[in-house]
């Protein structure tokens, strides 16, 4: 059973879709073959100005993606760079048995975008 903080972030997502001017695009996972994450980041003055996320899952997945990238606007990319999956779930109030890789696919779509992002353009 979903908590209300994650059926909030399934029922209402917040920053799904694409960024065009990303500066960094990160992807866990392949779409067509099962879960997976994109994640889209956009700089300005050393922060992330923007970020987004695409995902083809169920709702823990939505969710993670949607808390995730409302958390990492305003946050260096040092910042961004600490958060863990455990550290996902627990500020989203948790997730039910089985649904725990849905955070890892949110945290690990980041840290492939963030490996991405060319810092010294902005």
């Amino acid at each position: 059973m979903f908590n209300a903080m994650v059926l909030n972030h399934f029922q209402q997502p917040q920053n799904m879709g694409t960024i065009e001017d990303a500066d960094a695009i990160g992807q866990e996972g392949f779409p067509g073959e099962g879960p997976y994450m994109t994640m889209y980041l956009r700089l300005d003055d050393g922060a992330i100005a923007e970020a987004k996320f695409e995902t083809y899952g169920c709702p823990a997945a939505m969710a993670c993606g949607s808390w995730l990238t409302t958390w990492l606007v305003g946050r260096t990319v040092e910042q961004a760079g600490v958060i863990e999956s455990n550290e996902l779930m627990l500020m989203i109030g948790g997730l039910p048995l089985g649904k725990e890789h849905c955070a890892g696919l949110a945290v690990k779509s980041l840290r492939s975008a963030l490996k991405t992002m060319n810092t010294e353009a902005h």
